[in-house]
């Protein structure tokens, strides 16, 4: 299972594509850009209705395809290199979303896992 991106393709049906695929992951865009391994911007973009072209501040040719064993660093750092937009994940801890910043290297399948387990744990509390 695969989530291609490309100019077409609006922000708010990435988000929700991606937390089909990922329930227990969220990903955010953000109106500022970030520099890899910093903050983003705390502002999330407020035009999900938007398209990827709309947004975008890189304007070469290419497209994103996400994949479960793609790493969280790999999904931000091919947002900002292909469309240079500012992209976070969050990964769910019982009600709450928590910032994945510190976890660039596990992939999208193994931080869902965490966030399940995460949420099981909180729900047992």
């Amino acid at each position: 299972m695969e989530i291609t991106i490309n100019d077409n393709r609006k922000i708010f049906a990435i988000q929700k594509e991606f937390s089909d695929m990922f329930p227990f992951l969220k990903l955010e865009f953000y109106s500022k850009p970030h520099k890899s391994g910093g903050a983003p911007s705390t502002k999330p973009m407020k035009h999900i209705s938007k398209t990827i072209a709309e947004c975008r501040t890189i304007h070469s040719s290419g497209f994103i395809t996400i994949q479960p064993q793609m790493t969280l660093g790999e999904l931000e750092q091919g947002f900002r290199d292909v469309y240079g937009l500012s992209t976070q994940v969050f990964c769910k801890s019982g009600n709450e979303w928590q910032e994945t910043t510190g976890t660039d290297d596990r992939t999208l399948e193994k931080q869902n896992e965490e966030g399940k387990e995460l949420s099981k744990a909180e729900m047992v509390r």
